[in-house]
């Protein structure tokens, strides 16, 4: 197969990079800055203990410059936020049999491409990464570079899911089609659901009660809405030893806290902590944290604020006297 990954930031480079190393055929298509140092030093990528290396991988700026074949395989690693900027220029391009792969967190991304594209695959993104300069990426388990486990939306597994899952095995990853693929991703949202804290407030005692109220209202949520979701206690048993302890990871925070370091102007919140708090209101079910941290987060980026700088307890506070009110 050959590989076009939309988004070359953490997730995109690292996958896109481990993959063109491999010896796959794989096409970047970035954008800005980024764009620009890869084409002029290549992709300077750090995988766990390795030295940084830097590898030419083959960079565009749109996909109407790559020529997609019967064997291409789209990978989408853009933010939730940018997905369907990236449809608008991927679609007009793409072969109707052509399958394209959410390579994303959150689970709106899957219904947005369901819409426009025939043949729409999933993964589980276990990947801890960073991207916070032009040109740069690093990988920063001791284990695997990352869990990536694949399947047909809405379920299933064919023979396109078991052939990426092989060459996402061959380029050092481990992945393994599952067919109910989204009860793994709705447990991911609920992981994910931190990462707006995480961006938002210093990690303290209150940092933890917070999030700890983020996944008892999405647990809540997810089971009023009847939505399959996997067991925590088989998410942990899936990541067992794989994803070993960090390296290099001192004071670099989630994709979300990245996005506020990098001064983006935009956050992934609104389809993560907001896909619960939009389950929450057709299912009548109130989903205060949630929304709350949802809205802290904006307001951290329009007034361009730095990361961490939103005391939890302030947060914690607001929650409990809206609950006296």
């Amino acid at each position: 197969m050959r590989y076009v990954v939309m988004g070359a930031g953490a997730i995109g480079g690292g996958v896109g990079g481990l993959l063109h190393r491999a010896g796959i055929e794989t096409t970047l298509v970035a954008r800005g800055e980024h764009l620009r140092a890869l084409q002029a030093g290549g992709l300077r990528l750090h995988v766990g203990e390795e030295p940084e290396t830097a590898l030419t991988v083959p960079v565009v700026a749109a996909p109407a410059e790559v020529e997609l074949t019967d064997q291409t395989v789209v990978l989408l690693a853009v933010k939730s936020q940018h997905t369907a900027t990236a449809l608008d220029a991927l679609v007009p391009h793409l072969r109707p049999e052509t399958p394209v792969v959410s390579l994303q967190n959150g689970v709106s991304n899957e219904r947005a491409l369901s819409r426009r594209v025939s043949r729409v695959y999933s993964v589980t993104v276990m990947m801890p990464a960073s991207h916070l300069e032009p040109g740069r990426v690093r990988l920063h388990s001791a284990g695997r570079p990352a869990l990536l486990d694949i399947g047909r939306y809405p379920t299933g597994v064919d023979d396109v899911a078991r052939a990426i899952a092989a060459d996402l095995r061959a380029a050092g990853f481990d992945s393994e089609p599952r067919a109910d693929i989204m009860a793994w991703k709705y447990r991911k949202l609920i992981v994910n659901l931190g990462n707006a804290v995480d961006a938002a407030c210093p990690v303290d005692d209150d940092f933890v009660s917070l999030v700890q109220r983020l996944h008892a209202e999405a647990e809540t949520v997810l089971a009023a809405a009847g939505i399959p979701v996997v067991s925590e206690e088989t998410d942990q048993e899936r990541r067992g030893q794989l994803l070993r302890p960090l390296v290099d990871r001192a004071g670099v925070g989630s994709s979300t806290w990245q996005s506020v370091r990098r001064g983006t102007g935009d956050v992934e919140v609104d389809h993560l902590n907001g896909e619960i708090v939009r389950l929450g209101r057709l299912h009548g079910v109130p989903t205060p944290a949630n929304e709350l941290v949802r809205r802290t987060l904006h307001d951290v980026v329009r007034r361009g604020a730095a990361p961490q700088s939103v005391p939890a307890a302030g947060l914690l506070d607001q929650l409990d006297q809206s609950a006296l009110s």
